[in-house]
């Protein structure tokens, strides 16, 4: 047993080489689609991975990856291994979770803390996860509870901070920077999710603004990793079950993934033992 006001222990994942949360403290700003084409860009450039669907209440991943589109109400649930262990899904490669994977269509997740916590711990420890060098959560909107259990509870190597350019995104983005700094888990970045767009003419427009996350990074002190542009084949991939990263490898959405998985890496390998960020103004 633990002493009473001890840290608690974080489980071993020794096949997991990088766990990394895909985080903002805002919903609407993309986590879900930057998690499954960041997942399946690294595959691309030939890395094992998986994902981790961390949004207990609001599952998008078996979607977005196609696991639950034809008939949610058969979809096959997780099998369990002669070790006991609940087998993922694979989808486009990738090793899947997602509490989605053991609901019916439409079924409301309504939970306290102490079942989310034992959810997320059990996707963690539970799951056949095998050997990956990538272990992608796509976390929930917020600070709360999920993200306490998983910095509590997970050796997380780090996170990603994805954001849209509008104030109003990036003052909740600092919200989530700050709870991250708090429990101790280095912010890999920031990303600029829906920056701009690029019309039939060939011009950019920058709807929402431009450059706001480059702004949160350089205050953070910690690497700006890429914008990524506004396409309307992001979501319509996304609806479908088949990624933009992998319906359009050439399109330019499709590119600019690739690049982002490319900076995580280099982060990723050059980060060194973790210290605390400067401060950041609210």
């Amino acid at each position: 047993m633990q002493p009473p006001g001890a840290a608690p222990q974080k489980l071993a994942l020794p096949n997991i080489k990088y766990l990394v949360a895909v985080a903002s403290g805002k919903g609407g700003v993309g986590k879900s689609t930057v998690s499954a084409n960041l997942a399946l860009a690294l595959h691309t450039q030939g890395r094992s991975v998986g994902i981790m669907d961390a949004d207990i209440y609001g599952p998008s991943i078996p979607t977005m990856l196609g696991v639950n589109n034809v008939d949610p109400s058969r979809a096959e649930r997780p099998r369990i291994s002669s070790e006991r262990k609940i087998l993922p899904h694979v989808a486009h490669e990738l090793s899947v979770i997602s509490i989605g994977f053991f609901l019916d269509e439409d079924a409301a997740v309504v939970w306290r803390g102490p079942m989310l916590h034992k959810a997320l711990t059990q996707f963690l420890d539970d799951v056949a996860w095998g050997q990956l060098d990538y272990l992608l959560l796509d976390m929930p909107p917020g600070t709360g509870d999920a993200q306490l259990a998983l910095a509590q509870t997970a050796p997380v190597t780090g996170a990603l901070v994805v954001t849209t350019p509008q104030d109003v995104s990036l003052s909740v983005a600092r919200r989530g920077m700050q709870m991250f700094r708090q429990v101790n888990v280095p912010v890999l970045g920031v990303v600029e999710n829906m920056s701009y767009f690029v019309g039939d003419d060939g011009k950019r427009y920058d709807i929402f603004c431009h450059g706001g996350g480059q702004k949160l990074a350089a205050e953070a002190q910690v690497p700006f990793l890429g914008d990524l542009p506004i396409d309307p084949k992001v979501s319509e991939c996304g609806d479908a079950g088949e990624p933009v990263v992998t319906k359009y490898p050439q399109s330019p959405i499709a590119k600019a993934y690739l690049v982002l998985a490319t900076a995580v890496d280099e982060t990723l390998k050059k980060m060194q033992p973790a210290k605390e960020l400067p401060g950041l103004t609210l």
